[in-house]
């Protein structure tokens, strides 16, 4: 979502533990190796590029074997016993369909940068996300200017950063997916 915004009492929970109490929390959480951490509300324009991004690529995937999930849905990362919230996931792979509150494989990662998670999101999670051998684009979305960066797995340890602006195209090669820039700030008012 938008932010880590604290610690939770009951920290140092196993993965099992964690997965109980986020079926039936009011509120979600992020868990970084036994760590819960209270997620904190998005702005209007974060959900309005999340739902745009989300429903271009569910449009663009119909009938495929590839599923589009929004910010509900978590990513697991077990050598690292981490879960995530993305904003966005695009998943291809048939095991992905077995698991109801978690996703393991997921062939694209779009987050929405917030000032708060900026650094999160390019530093410490891209590195976590990297370790997904099934990832192969990782999108940023700025909130605050139409600027979009994708990095593009190149091998297993290189990534290549592409930036778009205003009046350009996304394309997301994995999944033969092109837009024009402005399709995902729809709705809402950024320079």
């Amino acid at each position: 979502m938008v932010a880590i915004q604290e610690t939770i009492k009951g920290s140092n929970l196993s993965p099992e533990e964690y997965l109980t109490q986020e079926e039936k929390a009011l509120t979600k959480h992020e868990y970084i190796n036994g760590e819960v951490y209270e997620m904190a509300g998005a702005s209007s324009a974060h959900v309005t590029i999340s739902l745009n991004v989300a429903s271009l690529l569910k449009a663009h995937l119909k009938g495929s074997n590839c599923r589009v999930f929004i910010s509900d849905m978590k990513v697991r990362i077990d050598r690292l016993n981490v879960f995530y919230y993305p904003d966005v996931i695009v998943t291809c792979n048939e095991k992905d369909r077995e698991l109801n509150y978690y996703k393991k494989a997921p062939q694209i990662i779009i987050e929405v940068l917030s000032e708060s998670t900026e650094s999160f999101d390019r530093g410490d999670k891209f590195a976590d996300y990297r370790t997904i051998e099934t990832l192969q684009e990782y999108v940023l979305i700025s909130q605050t200017k139409k600027r979009v960066d994708l990095f593009t797995r190149k091998n297993c340890n290189s990534w290549e950063l592409s930036s778009f602006s205003e009046g350009e195209k996304l394309t997301l090669n994995s999944i033969n997916f092109t837009c024009s820039v402005l399709d995902l700030y729809e709705d809402i008012d950024v320079k």
